[in-house]
């Protein structure tokens, strides 16, 4: 861990694979972590959005600010092993041996929610190291798999004018955890209209309370709109931490990591084989079964 908080990549590289491989113990190095502080920025949204490029020009503004950033990727897997497909990383190649940024591609493993079902182990061992945000980008996301309002401490929804059609359905939702709006590519017709769409839509605060979405356009591809993004950033993350969503966030990470512990004795070949043997002597009912089990 002292190699993690000096800033030791390598070291970093291999904690990350330590714990994205479920090694044995490595629960135990995560408990020496100190209370996570450094900021977590989640950034979601539908496939073509442009959240890699978006991402990469959130980089090179915090650079320029000074800022140390590290970035997780989450890309979608292979059905057949598990891989990331990596192609949105080239948008991201002008980074990869800066000092002052990590990168680092996870796979989604078949996980539904658009993240690494480590992310959380993850994100706190890069927050053991000397960087001042994480940014977190998930896979192209439908309206259910939104884990990430469990893991950023402000969430940036990315949209193209082109689904401007499609807000309704996506309401119940990916639109519901926006802390921001960005409506990308922005140069696009019907880019005005989005963004009316998008305001007249009331989402719930931290307190139940009714507020007017925050929404901001960018072409990120030009840099354009990205101060104006990065500064509404900072002041929803200095909201977040004065705010009940920063429990609510903490809260659902413990919950996930809870579940995970409790599922890890169950083994699904174990299942199956009690199953057969059930069935083949005609005895076999579900939520008789599950109830045995549990």
């Amino acid at each position: 861990m002292a190699d993690l908080r000096n800033g030791d990549v390598r070291a970093l590289a291999r904690a990350i694979s330590y714990a994205e491989n479920g090694v044995e113990d490595y629960s135990a190095l995560l408990a020496e972590t100190p209370p996570a502080k450094v900021p977590v920025i989640g950034v979601t949204g539908p496939p073509g959005a442009g959240k890699s490029t978006l991402v990469d020009a959130l980089i090179g503004h915090f650079i320029g600010e000074g800022k140390k950033v590290a970035v997780l990727c989450v890309d979608p897997s292979s059905t057949f092993y598990y891989g990331a497909l990596l192609g949105d990383r080239i948008r991201m190649s002008d980074w990869y041996n800066h000092p002052s940024v990590f990168i680092r591609s996870l796979a989604t493993r078949g996980s539904l929610g658009g993240l690494h079902p480590r992310i959380i182990e993850i994100t706190d061992l890069l927050r053991s190291a000397p960087f001042d945000l994480i940014l977190v980008e998930t896979v192209g996301v439908g309206q259910n798999e939104i884990e990430i309002v469990g893991l950023a401490d402000a969430t940036l929804v990315v949209l193209a004018p082109e689904a401007g059609d499609d807000i309704q359905s996506m309401k119940a939702g990916l639109l519901e955890i926006a802390d921001i709006f960005v409506v990308n590519k922005s140069d696009r017709p019907d880019a005005d209209a989005m963004v009316r769409n998008l305001r007249m839509m009331q989402t719930g605060g931290d307190e139940g309370e009714r507020r007017e979405p925050v929404v901001v356009k960018t072409i990120a591809l030009q840099k354009e709109g990205i101060p104006a993004l990065a500064a509404l950033i900072m002041e929803q993350l200095t909201r977040a931490r004065s705010s009940r969503k920063y429990f609510r966030v903490l809260a659902e990470q413990a919950y996930l990591l809870i579940q995970y512990k409790k599922m890890r004795a169950i083994d699904k070949r174990e299942l199956e084989k009690r199953i057969g043997e059930l069935c083949e002597r005609n005895a076999f009912n579900l939520y008789r079964f599950v109830d045995e089990w549990v």
